[in-house]
């Protein structure tokens, strides 16, 4: 080695070692203000307002025991907590329903700002709190000042404004609204969505295709009063035929991702008389949500004289959302009853984009301007055109304009009602504070310490003046329109039934006139709640653990007559000569019913139904997908149609292309086998648990470099379970939570949720029960021995 050489070596040497001391460093100091940002979890802290000291006792899952003199009080220390543990997460809720994103995420977040700013969420919340009683401003105010004294009270600010280098902005008490907002957007923001895909598939088949694609009443629901109802016939060659459609147009368009899941629940309750304590109600509770880092909800047990509350809150709001309070326990799916409406917007030909016709008359289009501020970049610009009935969405296939009217745009129907659960002591009582509650509408299960059990809808039911609501109608010469919500003696209620079970799985509850009540907004497919039903009507005598089994029940009977007909298809005919007909068939053969992580029939079944779906129903649909792009026949109750046309296999409804109708069924099977060639995979080897696979992410994790994102995320890990059964499960959605219950008998209960408490990942609750939660194991529902103990004390007193 020359001089030169050397030198130049040992220069790169210290240039490299400067700069790795550098990243040391910087790194370093990273970790340091990262400790500084943790949350406290003993000592004392001052809060202003408080009225006297309070108590927060923790277990060694970081669950807290608040212990106040008063209810505002406790409010203070739940905002502290939520603030100190979750601040981002709260953070992104406020913004997500404020349409404030971008402001933080800059540029990929206009589009999803822009879409939020369509509903103006910010003044409405500003509305709904000047409308409150005093006592819940209150309690929004008190709960304001916990967050923000939380926040201050770290000695660095949350971690993730660390890595986006921006600082946090204080918590009011509108924001809590907003978050509420924000889980509208979540459980109820695509129902115009449905509304206009009923109305294109209207224009182009007309009622008989909405009666026989598209039914609310079918033969296999699960509806608590036992109501279902026969398929009309197919529809005639005369309105259907697509065999003269080319198989191109139907090849060019994109095909359809099958829908991975709809935002709801289970909800299920035993009466007393079929527990086996045989004195109180017992009920089981299980939110399916999209699944993140940290989780949604925030565990709690909120303590002040007279009064004790567990369960779930969401930070954000001062209240417990699920739980029990010793007389009542409750749980909530979501309501997919009809609290929107498409209003048909008369324009004058003269004048297509500034007037409109109402109350026989015209009225100027308002043009709200939104700025959207845009992090790097300047601020964009949005017009959100608004209508008397609501922000103009969408056009039907006439060019008119449809306009928006929902619940959640009247301040009127939001609300703090939710939090007089808290006091409620039997289930009667609980149904008229769940009747009066301001949230987005929900099916609502309680069970009380004597033994009742009750169902019914939580949230403001529109009542409809001259129309049904679930196809869009013009509202201009006013003897069609909204007159307020329908009054609580209306809202259909059903107490303590025969059976002495109560089930939801976000399915159609009730048939009859109660149906012109509720309205449909797109009910879930009634298999899982079928198989609730069927599951709490063979228990004797109801447990805790016995009522978890259900809530973890993957036995895939909706998928056990797609077998049988996709080995029938497969017989020795169809695999003769062709190995991979062959192995699909023994991989069915081998199934054992169950989408079990280890299963490849299970995962072969289903994506054959997928396909075949596809197959069947695409061609049918091509016109209503060429007139409205939106359009989505995966939200209708198609499964009944799609089994009667392979049952009958009419000629008009196959394409050209095939021959007979198993022909058709053969190239789906062909295609599953072509799918798992893509993925590298033969079928025995194409295991459920590959594809079903959870991945738990923080929502910053990705901008981390690839060896740091473990710190943020959950380990991936392949879970059983789908949509179609009690253990709702996919790789990014599932079960929020788990809890079952008995009011009065808590000790016994049980408590499962994804993720940590805190959401830092320092914290040592950062994973705590995770584990639990998805081995399926029983928890505790109450904390446990309290491990830290913090003072939360008036600033005098400190």
């Amino acid at each position: 080695m020359t001089l030169s050489v050397r030198r130049r070596f040992a220069i790169s040497a210290s240039v490299m070692s400067l700069g790795l001391l550098a990243l040391v460093i910087i790194g370093g100091r990273f970790y340091s203000r990262l400790r500084e940002s943790l949350p406290r979890i003993e000592g004392i802290a001052a809060v202003p307002g408080l009225h006297a000291t309070l108590t927060v006792k923790r277990d060694a899952m970081g669950v807290p025991v608040v212990s106040g003199s008063d209810r505002l009080d406790v409010a203070r220390g739940l905002g502290f907590l939520h603030a100190q543990d979750r601040f981002f997460q709260m953070d992104l809720l406020r913004r997500q329903a404020a349409g404030e994103l971008a402001e933080l995420f800059g540029p990929d977040a206009v589009e999803a700002d822009a879409e939020a700013r369509v509903h103006g969420f910010r003044g409405l919340a500003a509305q709904v709190l000047e409308r409150a009683e005093a006592p819940d401003r209150e309690l929004l105010e008190a709960y304001a000042a916990g967050v923000n004294a939380g926040l201050a009270d770290l000695q660095e600010k949350p971690f993730e404004y660390l890595i986006l280098r921006t600082e946090p902005r204080e918590w009011a008490p509108t924001d809590s609204v907003l978050t509420l907002y924000a889980m509208a957007l979540t459980l109820q923001g695509n129902r115009a969505r449905y509304e206009a895909s009923l109305n294109t598939l209207r224009d182009v088949y007309g009622e008989a295709g909405i009666a026989f694609f598209a039914p609310v009443v079918t033969d296999a629901d699960a509806a608590l009063d036992g109501s279902t109802a026969s398929l009309p016939p197919i529809p005639s060659e005369r309105l259907i035929d697509v065999r003269p459609a080319e198989p191109g147009r139907i090849r060019s368009l994109p095909r359809p991702v099958p829908s991975e899941f709809t935002p709801g629940s289970n909800a299920f309750a035993v009466s007393g008389s079929r527990t086996a304590s045989g004195g109180a109600a017992m009920v089981a509770s299980d939110m399916h949500l999209s699944l993140n880092v940290p989780n949604i909800w925030y565990r709690a047990s909120l303590q002040w004289p007279g009064s004790e509350v567990t369960g779930v809150t969401l930070p954000g709001l001062p209240i417990v959302v699920a739980g029990s309070n010793g007389h009542i326990a409750w749980a909530f799916t979501n309501a997919e009853v009809d609290t929107t409406d498409l209003v048909i917007v008369e324009v004058p030909a003269s004048d297509l984009t500034s007037l409109y016709r109402i109350n026989g008359g015209l009225e100027r289009i308002e043009r709200r301007q939104e700025e959207i501020a845009v992090r790097g970049e300047d601020p964009v610009q949005v017009v959100v055109p608004w209508s008397a009935w609501g922000p103009l969405v969408a056009s039907d296939a006439s060019g008119r304009p449809l306009a928006l009217h929902w619940t959640m745009h009247d301040p009127a129907a939001a609300n703090l009602e939710l939090t007089r659960l808290e006091q409620a002591t039997n289930a009667d009582e609980a149904i008229v504070i769940a009747h009066a509650a301001g949230i987005p509408t929900q099916n609502f299960i309680v069970a009380d310490a004597g033994g009742n059990i009750a169902w019914t809808i939580a949230g403001q039911l529109p009542r409809r003046v001259g129309f049904g609501g679930r196809l869009p109608v013009s509202w201009y010469f006013g003897d069609r329109s909204w007159n307020g919500y329908v009054p609580p003696g209306q809202i259909p209620v059903v107490r303590n039934p025969p059976g002495g079970n109560l089930w939801s799985g976000n399915n159609r509850p009730l048939g009859g006139r109660a149906i012109e009540v509720l309205g449909d907004s797109g009910y879930a497919r009634p298999a899982r709640a079928a198989q609730i039903r069927d599951r709490l009507a063979e228990l004797d005598d109801a447990t805790p653990a016995a009522l978890l089994r259900i809530q973890l029940d993957d036995d895939a009977r909706f998928l056990s007559r797609w077998r049988e007909r996709m080995l029938a298809l497969l017989d020795e005919a169809a695999t003769a000569g062709n190995r991979d007909r062959t192995a699909l068939r023994s991989a069915i053969e081998r199934w054992d019913g169950r989408a079990a992580v280890g299963s490849s029939g299970y995962r072969i079944v289903r994506a054959w139904r997928q396909e075949v779906a596809s197959m069947v129903l695409e061609p049918i649909f091509l016109q209503c997908r060429q007139l409205n792009p939106d359009f989505e026949w995966q939200e209708f109750q198609y499964e009944p149609a799609l089994w009667r046309i392979l049952d009958e296999q009419p000629p008009h409804l196959l394409q050209s292309r095939y021959l007979l109708w198993n022909d058709l069924l053969l190239a789906a099977a062909d295609r599953v086998s072509e799918a798992l060639d893509d993925e590298g995979l033969t079928a025995e080897r194409a295991t459920w648990g590959r594809r079903n696979t959870l991945r738990m992410r923080h929502p910053l994790s990705g901008i981390l470099p690839s060896p740091l994102r473990g710190l943020l995320d959950m380990e991936a890990v392949p879970l059983p379970g789908d949509n179609d059964m009690p253990r709702v499960q996919t790789p990014g959605f599932g079960a929020s939570e788990r809890f079952v219950v008995a009011p009065g008998r808590e000790g016994e209960g049980i408590f499962h949720m994804p993720g940590g408490q805190s959401g830092h990942p320092l914290s040592p609750f950062y994973r705590a029960g995770h584990d639990a939660w998805v081995r399926g194991e029983p928890t505790p529902f109450l904390p446990g021995e309290a491990l830290y103990t913090m003072e939360l004390r008036p600033p005098a007193a400190r």
